[in-house]
């Protein structure tokens, strides 16, 4: 219910007061602008608005509170609040330096807000500064004021007050004018100016100087007295008498004081005590100015005098022999001074003693002292005196230096034979600097100093054989005495290596697939040496071995054919690396694979031999069968041949088969097998039955070619001829038997009547 009284209250109030605060909604601030008028730079003087714009849309006719803020350099320097859409307008009157800045405009319209770009003022130009002061004419030590002032200027100023063109006051304020106090203690005529700066951040303006304002300063007539006895010469012991005085002190005069020194000494001082006196023995060494100063109030007054002392003998110098000490030596130091005042004493006259006294050197006349070096570093110093005067010396540090111990001979390294290495030299102790000298054979070869510890005694060498290496010393040498000589250098000789050689077991010919290899490896060189086994063709080796033997073995215990190939050897020491001549490697075949090889080649030959014969007597079985045919003429009257046409190995042959018991039989019968062959063949023999004969007969006849197709060549006529078991030809006429050679013609074979070859016309034997 409360809500919505205030929410009624609200629309009425807004309906009959249509002229009253706007909702925030109703209006929007466009732009901010900030001008500066007359311009941006000015001179002093100029009357300066900063004009402060402000664009804003409204709608209806509704009031708006405007809150203006203008800042200079991020601080604000004015602040109005405006009902009204006009601008607003900062005045600057008069501007001076310190409006120099950048300024900026701010509007406030209920909770929003923009504010305007920055804009730079800038103010040139500064007042002359005045100076006034309130004396012209003063006593030395009278106090004047002085005051600078800066008319018209406003700020943080600096204001710098000078004296005879040399700045010896300043002082800061925010007011245009300052104020110091000034003392004058010299007398005479002084000049006095000012000037200031005006202090902008992060800037500064400085101003011309101001006029000059002249002051004239005199003399308090109060001085201060220095009297100095004897006034002749000085020599050194002789008395001085000092004395600092007042002269004209005034009745009047305020309290005061008296100084006297000598040099940065002050030997006496007094309060309101008019004279100041100090005895002391003059020494020539002593500072010569002495100073009587008087202080009242403000004034000084100084007198010096510069007194000069004649020595009576000149401060001792020490010396030592011989220059370089060893430990335990005798050594003699001489304490003299080069110069004194013959009219006031003589040489005797001074004495000499060593500082510390407890110095373990004796004297040995006036000024001479020796002994024995100690092993350790000592400071001595002289001390000389004549008539209660003593000078010392600078003092002497006397390091005794240790004789060089025997050295050590080492080689740096290693010795390798035929290759430069070095031999090193060195002693334990030792003063630098140290001469060492290299031997060989007791002649000397080379000399080297060493002067710094950092340095070594290296010498570099050469030798062809084991043995030259025992034959070098060396000898060190810091002092006159005689250096010691080292030991002969005893140190193992590295030979490089050569002639690899690889040596095959068993030898190339006796290697064979399934036994074993072993190559060896020697080389002439010093060991320890590392071997490696390689094959061609591989870059990792087949095996690495370090040995303090001059040879190494590597085994291969089962052989194959992969084994074959090109191996070698690689030799490594300290010295080189060598590689052997390739091997050859050739692996054959095992025995037992050759005897297997050679009997399945001799069966193989057998077998072959076998079928060979076979096939011979085969083919002989074949011809004799064909031999025994014989065909009988039917008359010997005839002049008809009778031609028959066989093909050996032919069907037509195969089946032709002849009877010798002279019965006409027929060729074309069926051929008997192989073995009725050999069967007859077997019989014949052992009936002894006679032997058959062929003979070539060329029978110049013609030949009936309705029987016998036509053959080019020669034909060719075999007469059978049978001789009788008692070695008698049987003269049976059979006729002649003409056989062509058909070359396998079968056609004509096949084209036979047989009607034209009647067995029955063959003749019969006639016995």
């Amino acid at each position: 219910m409360t809500i919505l009284l205030l929410l009624t209250s609200t629309l009425l109030s807004s309906y009959f007061h249509p002229w009253g605060v706007v909702n925030a909604q109703s209006f929007t601030i466009r732009n901010i602008t900030l001008s500066i008028e007359p311009s941006t730079d000015v001179t002093r003087d100029t009357n300066v608005t900063l004009r402060c714009q402000a664009l804003v849309s409204i709608s209806g006719q509704a009031v708006l509170s405007r809150e203006y803020t203008i800042y200079k350099d991020s601080n604000v320097v004015y602040t109005k609040t405006s009902s009204t859409p006009e601008d607003l307008l900062y005045l600057l009157p008069e501007a001076r330096v310190f409006n120099t800045g950048k300024y900026k405009c701010t509007v406030k319209i209920e909770s929003r807000e923009m504010s305007s770009d920055v804009k730079k003022l800038t103010v040139t130009g500064l007042s002359k500064p005045v100076l006034h002061l309130n004396k012209g004419v003063v006593i030395e030590g009278e106090e004047v004021t002085a005051r600078c002032t800066a008319p018209g200027e406003t700020g943080s100023i600096f204001f710098y007050f000078f004296k005879d063109s040399k700045e010896f006051q300043d002082k800061h304020t925010s007011s245009n004018q300052a104020e110091i106090k000034l003392h004058f203690s010299s007398v005479g005529v002084h000049k006095i100016h000012c000037s200031y700066t005006v202090l902008v951040t992060p800037e500064s303006f400085k101003s011309e100087d101001s006029n000059n304002v002249t002051v004239s300063v005199k003399e308090l007539p109060i001085t201060a007295v220095l009297e100095i006895g004897p006034q002749y010469k000085i020599y050194e012991g002789d008395q001085l008498d000092i004395s600092c005085s007042i002269s004209n002190l005034l009745h009047n005069s305020e309290s005061f004081h008296l100084y006297l020194s000598q040099g940065d000494s002050l030997l006496s001082s007094g309060n309101k005590t008019t004279t100041l006196k100090h005895v002391m023995v003059a020494k020539a060494i002593d500072p010569g100015e002495f100073e009587c100063k008087l202080e009242i109030g403000n004034i000084v007054k100084v007198a010096t005098k510069i007194l000069s002392v004649t020595e009576l003998f000149s401060a001792p110098t020490i010396t030592i022999s011989p220059a370089e000490v060893f430990q335990r030596e005798i050594m003699k130091i001489t304490c003299r001074c080069e110069r004194y005042a013959s009219e006031r004493l003589t040489k005797e006259d001074v004495t000499y003693t060593l500082d510390p006294p407890q110095s373990s050197l004796n004297p040995g006349g006036n000024g001479v002292f020796s002994g024995r070096a100690l092993h350790f570093e000592f400071n001595y110093t002289c001390v000389a005196e004549a008539k209660g005067i003593k000078k010392h010396s600078e003092a002497l540090t006397v390091r005794p230096k240790v004789y060089v111990s025997v050295p050590r001979i080492s080689v740096d390294g290693r010795a390798v034979l035929g290759k430069p290495f070095k031999i090193l030299c060195q002693s334990d102790i030792g003063s630098l600097p140290i001469n060492y000298t290299l031997f060989k054979d007791y002649k000397p070869l080379s000399t080297t100093s060493i002067k710094l510890s950092s340095q070594q005694a290296i010498f570099t060498v050469t030798i062809t054989k084991p043995e030259e290496i025992n034959k070098f010393m060396c000898e060190a040498k810091n002092s006159h005495r005689e250096g010691g000589l080292s030991k002969n250098l005893i140190t193992a000789v590295i030979e490089p290596l050569s002639d690899p050689t690889v040596t095959v077991l068993p030898s190339l010919e006796n290697l064979y697939e399934g036994g074993y290899l072993d190559l060896l490896c020697s080389i002439r060189g010093t060991p320890p040496v590392t071997f490696k086994w390689y094959r061609e063709g591989r870059e990792q080796p087949l095996s690495t071995t370090t040995s303090n033997q001059n040879y190494t073995k590597h085994n291969i215990p089962l052989l194959s054919k992969e084994s074959s190939g090109r191996y070698y050897c690689e030799a490594f020491n300290h010295a080189n690396n060598v590689r052997s001549d390739n091997v050859d490697i050739v692996v054959q075949l095992a025995q037992w694979k050759k005897g297997v090889i050679v009997g399945f080649c001799l069966l193989v030959v057998s077998v072959l031999v076998v079928l060979c014969v076979l096939c011979f007597r085969s083919k002989r079985g074949k011809r004799e069968a064909a031999a025994e045919l014989s065909v009988k003429p039917p008359s010997p009257k005839s002049d008809d041949s009778l031609t028959v046409n066989l093909t050996y190995d032919t069907e037509v042959y195969n089946a032709a088969s002849v009877k010798a018991d002279r019965v006409a039989v027929s060729v074309w019968s069926k051929r008997p097998s192989e073995d009725d062959a050999d069967s007859d063949e077997e019989s014949s023999v052992k009936s002894n039955e006679p032997d058959v004969e062929y003979t070539e007969v060329v029978h110049p006849g013609p030949v009936d070619p309705a029987r016998v197709p036509f053959r080019k060549g020669t034909d060719t006529v075999y007469s059978e001829l049978q001789k009788s078991p008692h070695g008698a030809a049987d003269h049976h006429d059979y006729g002649s038997v003409e056989y062509a050679d058909l070359n396998g013609e079968q056609p004509e074979i096949n084209h036979y009547h047989p009607e034209v070859n009647n067995y029955q016309d063959l003749p019969v034997p006639v016995d």
